[in-house]
């Protein structure tokens, strides 16, 4: 049995106790060879402080650890790139600072933090005590390891911006954490000559928020194609060194291989970043399926879902049919991330969005939901946003129960009676300034798109655009929604546009289906459904 490291971020503890490692030693060796002072940003459980622990053993000279070895368990680790090149493991003097520590919640604690590792720094290269500026203190802390150890020092800085993102809104907050981060990390940029090395990783680089100022000598690689595997996985990496932790899980699942590999690249790949076109995992829920030997929602569900309603809330009002496609110009993705006055900078740097396309003459990027994962668990946090429902809500879980029966009985009228009880739960404040038909629509689409629905909104035809089209096991649905007018016309607009000529050889029966909104009501009074008999030809 192969082990997986969930919840690990030791490169020691991988190595040593035998856990499965995807070597990204080729791009370390190449990013610390090629230049020195560099910022990452990915989003969250996406490798990062692994990233920053493996980056520590290379400068601490641990050349043992990257080395083909057996552990005391008998488990074989293979020989990582990095160990058959040139570097000479020479060991540098290491500052960390991890910032991801979830009790970093008040500028207390923050300064607490500070002032503990820097003593302990202080403490390790034998200078006094002092009550100096953290600038100061920690222009002598390098001077001093530097002069101690014979060699220029390395500075390694993860999750920085994690405060920066639990204070979001608090103004006099988020300006303090700036005071405090612009005292740690001026430094980096005065001192460089007696820096070897030096890398920090956040989700966003808060490009206005006045923190990089005074360091804009750092290389940010967040978007260089060079870059763009060093957190996730490759297709090409879980199919060659993952490849037996595949077969294991297809056996566990009684499945073929391929099929596995499909169901895996549904639900966990489809990231890019940048201007590249490799297709990444994520790697915490990949990781995850492979030890429980089943496939879930293990990311997006690892995140408190009150966090991202939280910052929902904070944005403009955002519809899921609308984000999927939408286009922005490269300069969008260097703005500031506390106003949320422009969203897509927060959802891409936050996971939720991905790169999709990219037209260089243009300059303009394409952003969409990288996979299924994301996709259902970010529409389910906008359902309980508009519903006020948490996931264990009764009437919700009544609602899914209705869904699931439509899946495996066909029952279209109790899945119209459910919708109704949906719409009757939706608090009136959400909806009075969205009274149209486009409102309805989307809560429609966003509501079957977080019980996992194959659902398509607006998809076009010859003659123009159906507003659902809903594709379930036993039959295709095309639903047409009128605001204040009849099934009836609804109905008709399907037949004079031809809405289901293209499934007339899909093999499944297809349904349109009319339903009447009512401004007065703010609720389905009406709906009718018609059998195309082209689709059971």
């Amino acid at each position: 049995m192969r082990k997986y490291p969930v919840g690990i971020q030791s490169f020691e503890s991988i190595r040593m106790d035998g856990y499965v490692y995807v070597d990204k030693t080729p791009l370390i060796y190449k990013m610390i060879t090629e230049g020195k002072p560099y910022f990452l940003s990915r989003p969250r459980r996406f490798g990062k402080s692994l990233l920053v622990d493996t980056l520590a053993a290379v400068f601490e000279g641990r050349r043992e650890l990257f080395e083909a070895f057996t552990t005391e368990g008998g488990i074989e680790q293979p020989q990582l790139f990095i160990a058959r090149t040139d570097w000479k493991w020479d060991v540098y003097p290491v500052l960390r600072f991890d910032f991801s520590k979830n009790n970093l919640t008040t500028i207390e604690r923050l300064d607490e933090y500070i002032d503990i590792a820097l003593t302990g720094y202080e403490q390790q290269y034998g200078i006094l005590p002092s009550k100096a500026s953290t600038s100061a203190r920690m222009v002598n802390i390098i001077h001093t390891a530097e002069r101690k150890m014979g060699k220029k020092v390395v500075v390694l800085c993860d999750e920085y911006d994690n405060m920066m993102l639990h204070s979001l809104g608090d103004a006099q907050k988020q300006a303090t954490v700036r005071e405090r981060f612009q005292d740690l990390f001026t430094p980096l940029k005065s001192e460089d000559v007696h820096l070897q090395f030096v890398f920090i990783t956040g989700i966003s680089k808060f490009s206005q928020m006045g923190i990089f100022s005074k360091l804009n000598n750092l290389e940010n690689i967040s978007m260089q194609i060079n870059y763009e595997c060093i957190c996730g996985i490759t297709e090409e990496e879980l199919a060659t060194q993952l490849c037996p932790d595949i077969e294991q899980l297809a056996a566990a699942r009684g499945e073929t291989f391929d099929e596995t590999m499909a169901e895996l690249k549904r639900m966990y790949d489809g990231y890019h970043f940048g201007r590249g076109t490799t297709d990444m995992y994520n790697p915490f829920s990949l990781v995850k399926a492979l030890k429980s030997k089943e496939i879930e929602k293990y990311w997006f569900d690892s995140a408190t879902p009150s966090a991202l309603i939280d910052m929902l809330r904070q944005m403009p009002p955002l519809e899921l049919n609308d984000l999927d496609g939408i286009k922005c110009p490269d300069t969008a993705f260097d703005l500031a991330f506390d106003s949320f006055k422009a969203p897509l900078p927060a959802l891409y740097q936050s996971g939720y969005l991905t790169v999709k396309d990219y037209q260089a003459n243009r300059k303009l990027f394409t952003l969409g939901f990288p996979n299924y994962e994301v996709r259902t668990g970010f529409a389910d946090c906008l359902y309980q946003m508009v519903s006020d429902t948490r996931p264990d809500d009764y009437g919700r879980n009544v609602f899914l129960n209705a869904y699931y029966d439509f899946c495996d009985y066909d029952d279209l009228p109790a899945f119209i009676e459910a919708l109704k009880a949906f719409f009757a739960s939706v608090p009136y404040h959400w909806e009075k300034d969205n009274r149209n038909e486009h409102y309805y629509h989307a809560l429609l689409y966003t509501l079957l798109t977080a019980f996992g629905a194959d659902v398509r909104a607006e998809e076009p035809s010859a003659k123009g655009r159906s507003d659902i089209t809903l594709r379930m096991p036993k039959g295709i649905y095309i639903m047409e929604l009128k605001y204040d007018d009849t099934a009836d016309a609804a109905l008709e607009q399907i037949d004079r546009k031809g809405y289901a000529d293209k499934y007339a050889l899909d093999g499944r029966p297809v349904t349109k289906v009319g339903i009447a909104f009512s401004s007065a009501e703010r609720n389905i009074i009406d709906w009718r459904s018609i059998e195309d008999p082209r689709g059971t030809q």
